[in-house]
């Protein structure tokens, strides 16, 4: 069983914070003057800001800013500034507070690693844009909205374009995924989300389509794709496509799950673009795959 943290109401905290990389002050300025549109406290943590080689903090600093936040009463969602490595770090010493402290925890690209250990701990979060997109995109972007929407309880249902290489089905699973290569590096780990009977959605930058291809074998081979009950393939960015594989990346992707009857769709709003429709982790949804559209519905009790 899945616990969903509390939703927001106006006036309630959100803190931002930095588990991973140095951010930009501006977007953390930008992000934070969105947020308080919202009618929100909005926080920044002592180390948000700071800088400790091409990380924002120690991992002590890093972990306490996040620790912080879970414990304050006031805050009721974290939003992590931006991806970049380094929140892998704080996995094992965070996982009981997260189990204790169920709030939003927003964020996604490295970010997948906690979402990885809020599923672990039986606790939804919300895999959606962070720090720069909140402060370079316009008040009525639509993952704006969706995120400003899903945080304070209004589910949205996402109703997107149809790619050729879609396979046709309905589903309904728990909603597991995000960065592929991040995901990948913690099978075999307490915080392995590739589970059976989930539907799972992935997405990755600077991976070239060779080592998608060997991180999708990998789940083949350990029998991960085929207990899945729906794949949504999202979008893949900054690579090179390499016909010498015998097809694209996508190609690739299709001809290894070929054999399986579950819904499949590709080219999904989600991963390191503009257009990253927020999407709650650990929930309940129902997944279709049909001639004129792709629909994803999120179902919390």
């Amino acid at each position: 069983m899945m616990q969903n943290p509390p939703f927001l109401t106006p006036g309630d905290g959100l803190a931002i914070v930095s588990p991973a990389g140095i951010i930009n002050p501006d977007y953390v300025k930008g992000a934070a003057e969105r947020l308080a549109s919202w009618q929100l406290g909005v926080s920044i943590s002592p180390h948000c800001l700071g800088e400790s080689g091409v990380y924002s903090g120690t991992i002590d600093e890093r972990l306490d800013d996040f620790r912080n936040a879970l414990y304050d009463s006031k805050i009721k969602a974290i939003l992590c500034s931006r991806g970049g490595y380094g929140a892998v770090h704080l996995l094992a010493r965070l996982a009981d507070d997260v189990a204790r402290n169920p709030k939003w925890i927003v964020g996604f690209s490295d970010i997948s690693v906690l979402h990885a250990l809020c599923v672990s701990r039986g606790v939804m979060s919300l895999h959606a844009p962070m720090c720069k997109h909140l402060s370079e995109e316009s008040a009525d972007d639509r993952c704006t909205q969706y995120l400003r929407q899903i945080l304070f309880g209004e589910l949205p249902e996402y109703n997107e374009k149809v790619h050729p290489m879609n396979r046709r089905g309905e589903a309904r699973g728990m909603l597991v995924g995000g960065n592929m290569a991040v995901l990948c590096g913690l099978i075999g780990t307490p915080y392995d989300m590739f589970r059976p009977g989930s539907i799972l959605f992935i997405e990755d930058i600077a991976e070239a389509p060779y080592k998608i291809e060997r991180m999708l074998y990998q789940l083949k081979l350990s029998g991960r794709l085929a207990s899945l009950a729906g794949l949504i393939v999202g979008r893949f960015t900054e690579y090179t496509e390499n016909k010498g594989l015998g097809g694209t990346l996508y190609e690739l992707v299709g001809r290894l799950v070929e054999e399986y009857d579950y819904p499949v769709c590709f080219d999904f709003p989600v991963g390191h673009v503009t257009d990253n429709l927020p999407l709650i982790e650990g929930t309940e949804v129902d997944f279709s795959v049909g001639n004129q559209s792709v629909n994803l519905s999120f179902r919390i009790k």
